[in-house]
């Protein structure tokens, strides 16, 4: 029982392995797109960047970093935006069109979970955003402007973790509003409300640290500081040593647990509602 245990779970993980990579490979197909995205991403970059040196002229040392590590914000933030679907795009438009035609029969069929499948898919398509439209406009940034960027090795593994966390979570913010397209049938109000929410509080305008007293606690604790905030903070060490990175990337984990048991439990109502309608 037990060997048998062990050869599904490795079948899974292929299984899962060969999601993401096709998700990895149908973005990478998008060339001009790509080129595109990479254009916008740095143009808007350079907006952002020479409004923050206005506003680090007048207010030094706002929200705790100074001028080179805003900018650093402004430009490692580019690189992310993409990768996290921070303004739109993903997979949940698809899933909802899917729930709409009623395709999503179809992907319950699949031996596969159908949370796991669409992380996996959603990874791939993450790791090919960060590849092909987070470098160039980084390295562009880091030739025009002076970056606070950490020689440590050890800061950008916990940096790297601490993206994938915000990866997954945002995944699963994702994937309950893909979710609500079982009672809601038509996700475009809600989809465009959330952009707008993951804009402003996951640190993608201001840094979340502006913002003062206990509103600026509050939106720290909201699952889309974990998106951008969190990670930015690790990469520039605002988080003091190891114990201090490890509270930041354990308050991402916990809200990686929280939204996507939440999503387990909507796709276990939204999976009955089918099975109502199916008769």
């Amino acid at each position: 029982m037990r060997q048998r245990a062990r050869h599904t779970t490795r079948e899974r993980v292929r299984l899962y392995l060969a999601v993401a990579a096709g998700g990895f490979r149908r973005y990478a197909t998008y060339g001009i797109a790509t080129a595109a995205g990479v254009f916008t991403n740095t143009v808007f970059g350079f907006i952002v960047a020479y409004t923050y040196i206005a506003l680090w002229d007048e207010r030094p040392g706002l929200g705790g970093y100074d001028q080179a590590q805003a900018l650093t914000f402004v430009w490692v933030s580019q690189s992310l935006l993409a990768a996290g679907a921070l303004i739109g795009g993903g997979f949940q438009e698809e899933l909802q069109e899917r729930v709409r035609t009623g395709d999503i029969a179809v992907d319950l069929y699949r031996p596969a979970d159908l949370q796991m499948w669409w992380l996996a898919a959603d990874l791939g398509r993450a790791a090919f955003q960060l590849a092909g439209r987070g470098v160039v406009p980084l390295a562009v940034g880091a030739l025009v402007f002076r970056l606070a960027l950490p020689a440590d090795p050890v800061r950008w593994l916990l940096f790297l973790v601490s993206v994938t966390l915000g990866l997954v979570v945002s995944f699963a913010v994702r994937y309950l509003l893909g979710l609500l397209a079982f009672w809601l049938m038509d996700g475009a109000g809600i989809n465009m409300v959330a952009t707008v929410v993951s804009i402003f509080f996951s640190g993608m305008l201001l840094p979340l640290t502006v913002f003062p007293g206990g509103f600026g606690e509050f939106v720290r604790a909201l699952p889309w500081a974990a998106m951008l905030q969190v990670p930015m903070d690790v990469l520039m060490g605002k988080h003091a040593g190891a114990g201090g990175a490890g509270e930041a990337l354990v308050f991402q984990a916990g809200w990686v647990l929280v939204l996507l048991g939440a999503g387990r439990l909507l796709q276990s109502a939204a999976t009955r509602k089918v099975v109502v309608q199916g008769g």
